[in-house]
């Protein structure tokens, strides 16, 4: 069973994601909901949630500046917003989970799936960090990002990035100075968090940095030369829309 507490100063908002949990997810209990941050931090330390919605815009007190404010935070969450690109991408960018309202049956299933999947993915003070300067830096174009590794996160900034590399479920991500990260996240998954940041997934197994290409050499596909050096092959059905990236 999983404890959750919905923040929302939405009321159509709140009943729609209560109707949906009771409907389709019994394992959620909605212990409550409240309409406000500061209204939230009291409850949250008292009920002791395994997992709060939380809505992003709130008059009084951002679903940001609530978890300032809190002693500690030893549940999951899961961020609700009308569509913003800006906080949409500071929130991939951190590696944390949103969904987008109204809130869609199947994109809460599979957010359910992750929590059921991942337990207690705790928001980390370094990930929040990151989350707040995202938000406030996004406008002028996001930069680091959080990579989430078996030990932990790896902050690193997008443009440090070469290529990326699928292994399974995760992936290996290397950088300029050589060193190289493995992740636990899909390609697609990574491919999602750097959207829109001159990325571009020339394979099934292969995205790269459009900055570090160095040269295109032709073949059935083709094949990238990358400023670390490496070869990095292109997959056919690829090959003209990576072309028209330049």
């Amino acid at each position: 069973m999983i404890r959750a507490i919905i923040v929302d100063d939405e009321l159509h908002c709140v009943e729609l994601l209560q109707w949906q949990l009771n409907k389709y997810f019994p394992q959620v209990q909605v212990l409550a909901s409240c309409n406000s941050g500061k209204e939230a931090i009291p409850l949250i330390n008292e009920r002791r949630p395994d997992l709060v919605f939380l809505d992003i815009e709130m008059p009084q007190m951002n679903g940001f500046e609530m978890l300032q404010s809190l002693p500690r935070i030893d549940f999951d969450i899961v961020f609700t917003t009308a569509y913003d690109q800006f906080a949409i991408r500071a929130i991939k960018f951190s590696a944390l989970d949103y969904l987008l309202k109204p809130i869609d049956k199947d994109e809460l299933q599979a957010a359910l799936i992750k929590i059921n999947t991942h337990p207690a993915r705790f928001i980390s003070t370094q990930q929040l960090d990151l989350l707040l300067s995202n938000m406030q830096q996004v406008r002028n174009g996001l930069q680091k990002i959080a990579l989430p590794t078996l030990q932990g996160y790896e902050m690193v900034y997008a443009d440090q990035i070469v290529r990326c590399e699928s292994d399974s479920n995760y992936t290996s991500i290397f950088l300029k100075n050589g060193s190289k990260i493995i992740v636990s996240k899909t390609l697609k998954e990574v491919e999602e968090m750097l959207e829109n940041h001159h990325f571009f997934r020339v394979h099934h197994s292969h995205m790269v940095n459009l900055n570090e290409v160095i040269k295109y050499v032709k073949g059935d596909g083709g094949y990238l030369l990358m400023s670390d050096n490496s070869a990095v092959s292109v997959a056919r059905s690829r090959k003209d829309a990576l072309l028209r990236m330049f």
